[in-house]
C-alpha cells in the first residue's frame, strides 16, 4: 500500500483454516484482534481497510481464514524532526545519514515521524530501508538501502560481521588503567530487565578494544572497536572499566528519567567501512558530529 508521509500500512492475517474461527465477520475479527484504542469503526467508514489487492473491505463481509486485512497506523503524534537530514553519501543503491541523539532509526512506539527512516523516505528516497540500527540515543553514521532489489545484500553484509565499526564516547577517565585495552565478557540482555548484565562464569561473547584518544581533566575520549554486536555491549564494556558514558541513563545505575532522558549519551557511531556487495569496492564513511565535554545543556 502507498505509505502515508513515510510511514508503513499494517496488517494482520486470519488464522489458519484448521483453527477454530470465533467470528461471522470480518469487522469483528478485526476488533477483536486490534487494540481497544484503535477506532477500528472509524476506520472501516473511511473505507480504510483494504484487501491484498487494495480494495476496500466491509465489516460486514462473512470471515474467511487466511485472509490479509491492511490498514493505516494510527496518525503520528510525535513531533516533526527539528534536525534537518544529514546526508553524507548517495547514489543508486545506497543512502548514507549523520543520526542524531534521539532520534529513533525506525518509527517505534510513540516516535513515528522524527525517525531517520522517515526522514530519508520524505527526502527522496521512497522506498529506502534501514541496511542496520543505531540505538535511538546513539547518534552517528547509519546506512540505508534505497531500493528493495538491494536491501538483502546489505543487511547480509552487516548481519555477517563484515562492516568494520568504530565508536567514540566521552567518560571518565580511569585512573591506573595502561590503554588500549580490549574487554572481553558474557554479555546477557532478559526480556523485562533494561540493563544488560555481565555474567562472570560463562564464555566470552563480546568483545571490544577500548582506546583513549584525548583526555580533558576528568574525562576521556574514547575508541571503541566492537568485535561483536551484543546490545548495550560498549555501555557495559565502558561502565565493568569504571568509565560509565557520559548522560548514560541506565548504566550504573537507571535513572528516573531513563525513559526520556534530557541530555544526549555521549555515544557516536563514528566510522564504519565495508567491502560492497555489489562491486567489491571499499566503502567507508565518517560522522561529522562532536561529542561533548562541556556542561549539560539546557535541553
Amino acid at each position: 500500500m502507498p505509505r502515508r508521509a513515510g510511514l508503513d500500512w499494517r496488517w494482520v492475517r486470519t488464522p489458519d483454516a484448521d483453527r477454530p474461527a470465533g467470528w461471522a465477520t470480518l469487522g469483528e475479527f478485526l476488533r477483536h484482534r486490534l487494540p481497544a484504542h484503535v477506532d477500528v469503526t472509524g476506520i472501516f467508514a473511511r473505507g480504510e481497510v483494504v484487501d491484498e489487492h487494495g480494495r476496500p473491505v466491509h465489516p460486514d463481509r462473512p470471515y474467511r481464514p487466511n485472509t490479509m486485512l491492511w490498514f493505516p497506523g494510527p496518525a503520528p503524534t510525535d513531533p516533526e524532526p527539528t534536525e534537518p537530514l544529514v546526508v553524507l553519501h548517495a547514489d543508486q543503491r545506497i543512502v548514507v545519514v549523520d543520526k542524531p541523539h534521539f532520534q529513533a532509526t525506525t518509527p517505534q512506539g510513540s516516535h513515528a515521524r522524527n525517525t531517520t527512516l522517515v526522514q530519508v523516505r520524505n527526502a527522496g528516497w521512497p522506498d529506502a530501508a534501514p541496511a542496520h540500527r543505531l540505538d535511538r540515543l546513539t547518534a552517528g553514521v547509519l546506512v540505508f538501502t534505497v531500493e528493495a532489489r538491494w536491501r538483502r545484500n546489505y543487511q547480509e553484509l552487516f548481519a555477517s560481521r563484515l562492516v568494520h565499526k568504530t565508536y567514540e564516547a566521552v567518560a571518565p577517565v580511569v585512573p591506573g588503567m595502561g590503554f588500549p585495552v580490549t574487554r572481553r565478557s558474557h554479555i546477557v540482555k532478559e526480556r523485562g530487565s533494561l540493563q544488560a548484565r555481565e555474567l562472570p562464569d560463562r564464555e566470552p561473547n563480546a568483545e571490544t578494544l577500548i582506546e583513549v584518544i584525548e583526555t580533558r581533566g576528568p574525562l576521556a575520549r574514547y575508541r571503541l572497536t566492537p568485535s561483536t554486536g551484543r546490545t548495550h555491549q560498549l555501555r557495559v564494556h565502558l561502565n565493568a572499566l569504571g568509565a560509565p558514558i557520559r548522560h548514560d541513563p541506565l548504566y550504573p545505575e537507571v535513572l528516573d528519567d531513563a525513559a526520556q532522558p534530557v541530555e544526549p549519551l555521549q555515544l557516536l557511531a563514528r566510522e564504519l567501512s565495508f567491502p560492497d556487495p555489489v562491486d567489491g569496492r571499499v566503502r567507508r564513511f565518517r560522522s561529522g558530529r562532536e561529542l561533548s565535554f562541556g556542561p549539560a545543556s539546557e535541553r
